[in-house]
């Protein structure tokens, strides 16, 4: 039974002695009862510091910015909305003729605030629509390249302040996804030459767009096709071999490596599967689950953009501002 400091279960003898009063009270370290940091003073030790940075984490919340690159109808905003299990995706309801196929290429962001259990995260969707969707797509990727440098230049003046923010807004892009055509045929030279241009600047991820348009034959030569355009044409995607310095981290990244491109199915009805909702699309032969979960590399891809491609953008950008 819990009982007071220096208290027992067996009677007290009391002594009529007046007792010394001490001139500074001192607290024991002792494990104190109770929520993890409700107590001033309790156990001190790793897993007090660790439940302290979880509490200041879930209080502050999260931020990811990811954008979507790919030609119209390839399932992006579909695909978005299956990641997050939520209408997180910009899309118009009805567009006009004018409005399908735009122009130029457009980029166009739209930010949401999502909580699961308890953990808040600042979610911001870039889409560019009118990538691909031209005759004549010569240098396409320029609008979506200014984008990101100017997200880059953003964080850079707010951090090259004399009085800075606590916390600098952060719009920097954290990963790309990049929509690659189910053809199961070899890399476009537009696909090719985008993934060559922005893995420098962005971590880029490649999926293979509504995959259960291929047969999982079709699908692995697929894989196997893309992985070799990708070697040849030296593109480093996401996960980077460059950065694969702790062993544990190398062994998963080369079995994150074997899956690249990913294959994705997007969907944004449910059904019902052995008594659960699900989100899926639904044939013939059954239900394809649409909901897979990625987002444990969620911190590495930022962790990436802000030690390296940030990183790179900060030192030329300095070096150009020092030239005479």
């Amino acid at each position: 039974l819990p009982t007071r400091a220096g208290s027992s279960l067996e009677p007290e003898e009391h002594n009529m002695e007046p007792s010394a009063v001490p001139e500074e009270e001192e607290m024991p370290l002792t494990a104190a009862s109770g929520p993890a940091g409700c107590q001033l003073f309790g156990y001190v030790g790793i897993e007090a510091v660790l439940d302290q940075m979880k509490i200041k984490t879930m209080k502050t919340g999260f931020e990811f910015n990811i954008m979507v690159v790919g030609q119209s109808g390839l399932g992006k905003s579909t695909m978005v909305n299956t990641l997050f299990k939520s209408k997180v995706s910009r899309k118009a309801s009805q567009p006009s003729q004018e409005e399908r196929i735009p122009k130029t290429v457009q980029v166009q962001s739209i930010t949401h605030v999502i909580e699961e259990k308890g953990v808040k995260m600042k979610l911001t969707v870039t889409d560019t629509p009118g990538f691909g969707d031209q005759i004549n797509n010569e240098n396409c990727w320029d609008p979506i390249i200014k984008y990101i440098n100017e997200q880059y230049e953003r964080y850079l003046r707010e951090e090259v302040l004399i009085t800075r923010k606590r916390k600098i807004p952060d719009t920097r892009v954290h990963g790309c996804v990049y929509f690659v055509p189910p053809t199961g045929h070899w890399l476009r030279p537009l696909d090719l030459e985008f993934m060559q241009r922005l893995s420098k600047i962005v971590n880029v991820v490649p999926v293979i767009a509504k995959a259960d348009t291929l047969t999982l034959e079709e699908r692995a030569e697929f894989k196997q096709r893309i992985q070799e355009d990708l070697k040849t044409h030296a593109i480093s995607v996401y996960p980077q071999a460059d950065f694969d310095q702790d062993p544990d981290d190398r062994l998963l990244n080369d079995r994150i490596r074997e899956k690249i491109p990913f294959a994705v199915v997007g969907a944004d009805q449910e059904h019902q599967v052995n008594g659960k909702r699900v989100l899926g699309r639904k044939t013939k032969w059954g239900i394809i689950e649409g909901e897979w979960s990625p987002l444990s590399h969620l911190q590495d891809l930022k962790d990436i953009t802000h030690n390296v491609h940030y990183e790179s953008y900060r030192v030329r950008r300095l070096n150009e501002s020092n030239r005479p």
